[in-house]
C-alpha cells in the first residue's frame, strides 16, 4: 500500500487505524497514524501510531513490553481509515486490559485486567 493511496486530509494528516487480533479478531484498540506512522509500522513490521495528545510517534509496546506484530494492513473503501491484522504481545490497553474495550457504557467491565499499569508505568512522571 502506497502512503499516497490514503486520505491522510483526515483531522490534520492523521487517519484511524481501527486494530484487531489477527486469531480471534477481537477489536484491541482504535488509533491515529501519520505518514511516518504507517511507513515505520511497514519498514518494521511493529505497530507504530501518531499520539494526539504527546504530539509524536510511538511504537506500540516500547514502555509496556506489550508489542503488536503487524501481519497485514488492509485500507478501507475510502481510504480514510486502515485496519492492522495483529500479534498481540501481552495486553493491548494502557489500563492493563487486553481490549480498549473492556466496559459497557453503563461502565460494566466486562474483561479482565492482564497487568497492573502502576507497576508498568511506575517510571513515567519522575
Amino acid at each position: 500500500m502506497e502512503s499516497d493511496m490514503l486520505n491522510l486530509n483526515y483531522s490534520n494528516g492523521l487517519i484511524p487505524v481501527v486494530v484487531q487480533d489477527i486469531t480471534t479478531l477481537e477489536v484491541l484498540m482504535v488509533a491515529y497514524a501519520n505518514e511516518e506512522a504507517v511507513r515505520l509500522t511497514r519498514n518494521t513490521g511493529f505497530a507504530h501510531y501518531f499520539s494526539r495528545s504527546r504530539k509524536k510517534i510511538w511504537k506500540k509496546g516500547e514502555e509496556s513490553g506489550h508489542f503488536q506484530k503487524v501481519r497485514q494492513i488492509l485500507v478501507d473503501c475510502d481510504e480514510d481509515c486502515i485496519l492492522y491484522l495483529v500479534e498481540q504481545t501481552g495486553a493491548a490497553c494502557h489500563t492493563g486490559y487486553q481490549t480498549c474495550f473492556y466496559r459497557t457504557l453503563d461502565n460494566e467491565i466486562v474483561s479482565e485486567q492482564v497487568f497492573d499499569p502502576s507497576k508498568v508505568y511506575a517510571h513515567k512522571g519522575q
